[in-house]
């Protein structure tokens, strides 16, 4: 815990636990970042899901093992497909805007066991509200 890196370089435009349209609470975060930025991958790990889906545009997400997954939503492309293993800190993706965002910036969820967790406990120690 705290010692992951964050997937991008940004600022975080909506954090885990806040409300968000619907209703709705935010199950990760949101990382503002200028399009085609490289996304990595915060850990070693198995591609379980490369592709499109409603509401989080191209998204990849990974198995790290022992119950966690995380997941990295709104790419512009993604640079991996199911199965493939990636290294800590290895490209996956590209910022940008799918699935309906106005603004560049990227998705990211951790789970445990299938239950959000809140990323920022996980990842490195924000420097007002940047994070990378």
């Amino acid at each position: 815990k705290g010692k992951l890196r964050w997937p991008t370089k940004g600022r975080l435009s909506a954090r885990f636990g806040t409300s968000k349209s619907g209703g709705l609470k935010w199950d990760g975060v949101m990382i503002a970042a200028p399009e085609g930025q490289e996304v990595k991958a915060v850990h070693y790990g198995r591609v379980a899901f490369a592709d499109w889906l409603r509401g989080f545009g191209l998204l990849l997400i990974i198995d790290h093992g022992e119950g966690y997954m995380t997941l990295y939503g709104h790419n512009q492309s993604l640079f991996k497909e199911v199965g493939d293993w990636v290294e800590a800190d290895e490209a996956i993706a590209l910022v940008g805007s799918s699935g309906g965002r106005e603004r560049a910036g990227v998705y990211f969820g951790i789970r445990f066991k299938g239950r959000p967790v809140n990323p920022t406990k996980w990842c490195r120690r924000m420097a007002g509200g940047k994070v990378g």
